[in-house]
C-alpha cells in the first residue's frame, strides 16, 4: 500500500505499518520486527470480508513461497478465547498459500486491535492490496455501518473513495440473491447489474445479460425498453438490436448506438475520441 493511502487511516491501519505490541519482544524473533508462529496456531480473521479465494492463484502463490519463502509477514492479533493462538488480520492468502507450500512457521506482526480496528485493516488491506469482488466489498461496507456504526459520508472519508461510490456498491446488494451470485461468479460485472437495481425482473434480465454478452451501456437500453409503456415519440430498443449493437462494439472497440424504428429504418451511430479511432472507421467503411 502506498504512503498516500496511510494517511488519515485508523489507529489499527497505523498499526499495521509499525506500531506493534511490546509483548511480542517475548516471541522468537527473526529480522527486527518480524517474528515467526506455528502455522497451525494461526486463524482465519472472523471479520475477514473476502470469501472466495482465486484456487489458480492460491497455487501460483504457494509456489512463488516455495522459491522465495513470504516476504512480508502476516498481520495478527491475539486470539483472547485461546491465549498461544492468533487471529489474522491480513495475509490470509500468505498464510493459505503457506500450507499448500509446506511451510510449518510463517513470519508474524502482532498488533493490539480490538474488533472495530481489525475489521478496518481487513478490508483496506484486501481493497487496497489483492481487489475484492464487488460484492464483498460491499458487504465489508455494510459492516463497517451496521456493526460500528459508519455512515456512507465516514466509509467514503475512511476509504478514500466518492460517497457515491460507496452507496452504489452498497445498493447492488439490494439485488435478488440470484444475481448478486452471478456477479460473486464473475459472469456479471457491476456495471451490468446496477440498472437492474430495483427491477422486479432483474433476474430474467440478468440472464439475457449474460447469455447474450451484453455491454453495460446495452444493458441500460435494455434497461430502459423493459421498463413498461415508451414515453410519446421514444424508440423502442429491442434485445436483438441491443446484441447486434453490443458485437459490432467488440469489433470495434468503439460506442455505437442503433437507432430502429418500427418500419425498420433507422440510423448507425459510432462515436471517435480523436483522429486515430476516426481513420479505423474511415478505412473500415471505405474497404472494398
Amino acid at each position: 500500500m502506498s504512503t498516500s493511502n496511510k494517511k488519515g487511516l485508523g489507529r489499527g491501519l497505523k498499526a499495521l505499518f509499525g506500531d506493534q505490541n511490546p509483548e511480542v519482544k517475548k516471541k522468537e524473533k527473526i529480522d527486527h520486527n518480524r517474528y515467526k508462529a506455528g502455522i497451525g496456531d494461526l486463524s482465519p480473521n472472523k471479520y475477514q470480508p473476502r470469501v472466495h479465494f482465486n484456487e489458480e492463484k492460491l497455487v501460483e502463490l504457494a509456489n512463488s513461497i516455495r522459491k522465495n519463502g513470504i516476504i512480508q509477514p502476516i498481520a495478527v492479533r491475539e486470539d483472547k478465547v485461546d491465549p498461544g493462538r492468533y487471529e489474522i488480520v491480513a495475509g490470509e492468502r500468505r498464510w493459505l498459500a503457506a500450507q499448500k507450500a509446506g511451510l510449518h512457521e510463517v513470519p508474524i506482526v502482532i498488533l493490539d486491535l480490538d474488533d472495530h480496528e481489525a475489521l478496518e485493516v481487513a478490508i483496506v488491506e484486501n481493497i487496497q492490496r489483492d481487489d475484492l469482488n464487488v460484492i464483498e466489498e460491499a458487504k465489508g461496507y455494510k459492516r463497517l455501518s451496521e456493526e460500528f456504526g459508519y455512515d456512507h459520508e465516514k466509509i467514503a472519508k475512511f476509504m478514500s473513495k466518492s460517497r457515491s461510490h460507496i452507496s452504489n456498491t452498497l445498493r447492488l446488494l439490494t439485488l435478488p440473491k440470484d444475481v448478486i451470485g452471478l456477479i460473486e461468479e464473475g459472469n456479471l460485472t457491476a456495471g451490468q447489474a446496477r440498472p437492474l437495481i430495483g427491477l422486479p425482473s432483474a433476474t430474467n434480465i440478468a440472464e439475457e445479460i449474460v447469455s447474450k454478452n451484453l455491454s453495460a451501456r446495452s444493458v441500460e437500453l435494455l434497461v430502459r425498453s423493459k421498463k413498461g409503456p415508451q414515453k410519446s415519440g421514444q424508440i423502442k430498443i429491442d434485445s436483438n438490436i441491443l446484441n447486434e449493437q453490443n458485437k459490432i462494439e467488440e469489433n470495434l472497440g468503439l460506442n455505437v448506438n442503433i437507432q430502429n424504428k418500427k418500419n425498420n429504418s433507422g440510423k448507425i451511430t459510432i462515436l471517435y475520441k480523436n483522429l486515430e479511432q476516426f481513420e479505423l472507421v474511415s478505412n473500415l467503411l471505405k474497404r472494398n
